[in-house]
């Protein structure tokens, strides 16, 4: 909390005085072993915080009049269809569209056409990578005045793919080109920090990587003499259950940005959008991903992102559907418009507990990320196989807690229902799809911990 003057008739109460309470109440059991428990990250958290703990933190505060916007996803198959769709949900409350563009014919005009593309905040994502239909998109953009975030991620994927679009050299020459067409309006560059949490991460490697990541792009742009131009990330983020860990995981975010952009003479803040982990979903009592969803879009609120873009209930095993669509939107709606989290992201400002993880999360990656930097940088790791190593031990140690039950999952390693059938509801594989191809790298899989259970489940039907 921070000094307001309303407790100054009372005298401070340290630490060491709390403590000492503390082990009195406990009658001879351990502090440490009875209250203190240790995070994946390796964070011992303490039962209590106080302003003993902030004395040497770094201000992690957002700037100011800052605000969130409730997003939505369209798949773009045809574009005046996903154009009605766009005019639709806007009518119901969106405030931000994510487009994704699956191939490079799309025509952009019959896409935004009627859009009021000066009130809103759009995100492009694309499953090519091509010069003239983006720098297309840009120009458009730019005539109607937009603010928008192109997310050209070419680490991103190698990352999910194993393979260049085309090749190093031509992608990064790509890459060069396009952020030419920066504005302060339109950034370029985006980062694809949320198939490390999809992957089971920890949130310090999540961080960690998510900075060397954006590194590399950094180097590029300074190397290439284009840094000059207004350089903006969009980081897109999944955010889990730990919920005061992923609030501060994302203020975390935001000040190791700030830091590693001033060390290149760049003062800009990054754009974040935060979705709900796919990690934690389950097929069976799929109506608990509901409340899933719900707990981690305040975090994501709370940790400060920029857009929030929900995760229907259904997602994992059920095509797009309005009815899935309007749920998940609807949760954004009823936090920001009933529970007043329109102005929420200030609040964990000043949180013992919360700016404490803050920090510890932040030191931790920011050691973790010099050690990447010393040993040849993130592409460089990414070749020898070590972040897949990493991530792939990490979440084989998250996977072993799920299956003892240390991590509880309810309906599906607590109280399940037996009489749950889901093997007449599947309209997409839910599990990890496999095909045999060549790659000059080992792609990151994203992978669900209920994954082996719901399959034997499934065969038990």
């Amino acid at each position: 909390m921070s000094n307001t003057g309303l407790f100054s008739e009372f005298p401070g109460v340290s630490a060491k005085q709390w403590k000492q309470k503390i082990q009195v109440d406990l009658k001879g059991a351990d502090y440490n072993e009875t209250l203190v428990w240790e995070s994946l990250e390796g964070i011992n958290v303490k039962p209590f915080y106080n302003q003993e703990d902030l004395k040497t933190i770094p201000n992690f505060s957002l700037p100011k009049g800052h605000n969130w916007s409730v997003a939505q996803t369209i798949y773009v198959s045809d574009e005046k269809k996903s154009n009605t769709k766009a005019l639709t949900i806007l009518e119901k409350g969106v405030e931000s569209l994510i487009f994704t563009i699956p191939n490079e014919t799309t025509d952009f005009e019959v896409l935004l056409f009627g859009l009021d593309v000066e009130k809103i905040e759009l995100y492009f994502y694309f499953g090519f990578l091509s010069l003239g239909p983006i720098k297309k998109l840009a120009s458009l953009l730019g005539n109607k005045k937009a603010k928008a975030h192109l997310n050209i991620d070419i680490i991103g994927h190698l990352t999910e793919e194993g393979n260049w679009y085309h090749h190093l050299e031509k992608d990064h020459k790509l890459l060069t080109d396009l952020v030419w067409f920066a504005t302060p309006d339109i950034s370029i560059v985006g980062v694809d920090a949320s198939r490390y949490q999809n992957a089971g991460a920890n949130m310090v490697q999540q961080l960690a990587y998510s900075l060397a990541h954006a590194n590399e792009y950094l180097n590029h742009v300074v190397t290439s003499n284009t840094v000059e131009k207004p350089f903006t990330v969009t980081f897109k983020i999944a955010v889990g259950s730990n919920y005061f860990f992923e609030i501060a995981k994302i203020r975390a975010l935001r000040w190791l940005w700030r830091s590693l952009a001033s060390e290149y003479g760049i003062q800009s803040e990054c754009n974040i959008l935060a979705s709900p982990s796919k990690r934690n979903k389950t097929l069976y009592d799929y109506n608990v991903n509901m409340l899933r969803t719900t707990s981690e879009s305040m975090s994501a609120v709370l940790g400060g992102a920029d857009a929030v873009c929900n995760l229907a209930y259904d997602a994992i095993y059920h095509k797009d559907n309005g009815f899935g669509e309007r749920i998940a939107r609807n949760q954004l709606l009823l936090l920001k418009e009933e529970g007043y989290f329109f102005e929420a992201s200030q609040i964990a400002e000043g949180s013992y507990y919360i700016e404490s993880l803050t920090d510890q999360l932040a030191e931790k990656a920011l050691v973790l990320f010099k050690q990447i930097e010393k040993a040849g940088g993130f592409l460089d790791a990414l070749k020898k196989g070590t972040i897949q190593q990493k991530v792939k031990e990490n979440a084989e140690r998250e996977q072993r807690l799920f299956d003892q039950g240390k991590i509880v999952s309810l309906g599906t390693n607590k109280y399940q229902n037996p009489q749950d059938r889901m093997k007449e509801n599947l309209e997409l594989y839910p599990f990890v799809k496999t095909k045999a191809r060549k790659t000059i790298i080992e792609p990151i899989i994203e992978k669900r911990l209920a994954e082996a259970s719901e399959q034997k489940r499934l065969n038990d039907e």
